[in-house]
């Protein structure tokens, strides 16, 4: 097989060397848009990126300019940086960007077939070959129209399609599982930071709603707090070079590994930013608050100065409580008024860091919140691993299908 071209060698029994353009045509209808109009509209943001689906659409009425008109079927393909893999099938008749290739497949091809045909790697590396442009980087139906395949009959392309679709709804029923999860413990962090769980009176207070019986400590009172080590050009080079966190490694509630980076760390500093399993670490800039518990997954690992460590001082608080306020109170609620987002210039220095106050309980109401939130946070993420397995076995099935290494008559479903 070809690296930018879906031919098999040897040919399986009847299967043909196609082009793309002898399964589909371009369709070109332009269609000028109605002030207040109600037609469907698709961007480039509503298709979603690396999977065949829609993200939500626009409507006529919010755009000017003439757009491509599709009907029921047509696969649509994102032709600005194909490498995102934005590409559809639509169910509904509307209008497009014109960043968005219309396909309209013949009848030697099944729609559905050419939908996952335009997410195969094989064809995104071809697309992706043919762009032109530096900054905005688009292919072309004329370049795209050559791309290479062997096809098979159409009574094996929708078997191919339905084993396709099929992994495809368990992802989507699984994206609906979580979204849903998810808003039920924001829900349940509400009712437990406001309410508490000992049905008392609540009061007004300067972070707004608490149980009476709660009191509100600084943080500074709680914990000790440590910035990282800044980075320089000079640790860059050191002579003792040691992972560490960055900011981006530390997301809500977990922290992501895949990607560390090294900086010279003396003996000095070493002993000074190690962490410890346990240790709560929280973002200083950027998406201000964001927060998650060191697993100590790495035996010998620091962290930067845009990381706040935090470290009990109270047997009063636990870093596993303050994990969970942190997300109530900077995600959530924008309890103290500070939070950054991902796009603004932002900062939480150790001055603004120390004063906020948070509300404590009682040991044994505070552990029991605790364990209800984790057990909320372990059935997401008992969810989000059937995603991410599911997301595997979709990328896996497509390229032994699409490329004949595994038969529709090898799979029982």
């Amino acid at each position: 097989m070809n690296d930018s071209s879906l031919l098999i060698e040897p040919l399986p029994s009847g299967w043909r060397n196609r082009q793309l353009s002898d399964l589909c045509s371009r369709v070109k209808d332009s269609y000028k848009p109605v002030e207040g109009g109600v037609k469907p509209y698709i961007g480039l943001a509503h298709l979603a990126q690396g999977f065949p689906a829609f993200v939500g659409c626009g409507t006529e009425g919010d755009i000017k300019s003439s757009k491509t008109a599709f009907k029921l079927d047509d696969i649509l393909f994102g032709k600005l940086r194909p490498y995102l893999r934005k590409g559809a099938q639509a169910d509904f008749e509307g209008i497009c960007s014109t960043d968005i290739i219309v396909f309209r497949a013949f009848h030697n091809c099944d729609p559905k077939y050419l939908k996952y045909l335009i997410h195969s790697d094989e064809f995104i590396d071809y697309a992706k070959s043919t762009t032109s442009g530096v900054q905005h980087p688009r292919t072309s139906w004329p370049s795209l129209q050559e791309f290479r395949l062997s096809l098979p009959p159409l009574p094996e392309q929708k078997k191919i399609a339905h084993i396709l679709s099929t992994v495809q709804r368990a992802i989507e029923a699984q994206e609906r599982i979580i979204q849903t999860t998810t808003e039920l413990k924001k829900a349940l962090m509400h009712k437990l930071f406001t309410e508490g769980l000992r049905n008392e009176p609540q009061k007004q207070t300067e972070i707004g709603l608490t149980p009476e019986s709660w009191e509100l400590l600084p943080i500074d009172d709680l914990f000790e707090t440590q910035l990282g080590k800044m980075l320089s050009q000079k640790a860059k080079v050191g002579d003792s070079p040691k992972l560490y966190l960055r900011n981006k490694n530390v997301q809500w509630g977990r922290i992501d590994t895949d990607d560390l980076l090294r900086m010279d760390f003396n003996d000095r500093e070493a002993e000074k930013f190690l962490l410890q399993k346990g240790d709560l670490l929280v973002c200083e800039g950027g998406e201000i608050g964001r927060a998650a518990l060191w697993d100590g997954s790495i035996t010998e690992c620091y962290y930067q100065k845009a990381l706040h460590r935090l470290r009990p001082k109270t047997v009063r608080i636990t870093n596993e409580y303050m994990a969970h306020w942190m997300m109530f109170a900077f995600l959530l609620t924008n309890t103290y008024g500070v939070t950054g987002t991902r796009t603004t210039i932002a900062h939480l220095p150790e001055i603004k860091l120390k004063p906020l106050l948070v509300p404590i309980s009682v040991p044994a109401e505070r552990n029991e919140i605790v364990r209800v939130l984790d057990l909320s946070e372990q059935r997401i993420e008992n969810h989000r691993r059937k995603h991410t397995q599911l997301q595997g076995l979709f990328r896996t099935l497509l390229h032994e299908l699409m490329t004949a290494k595994t038969r529709v008559t090898e799979i029982t479903f």
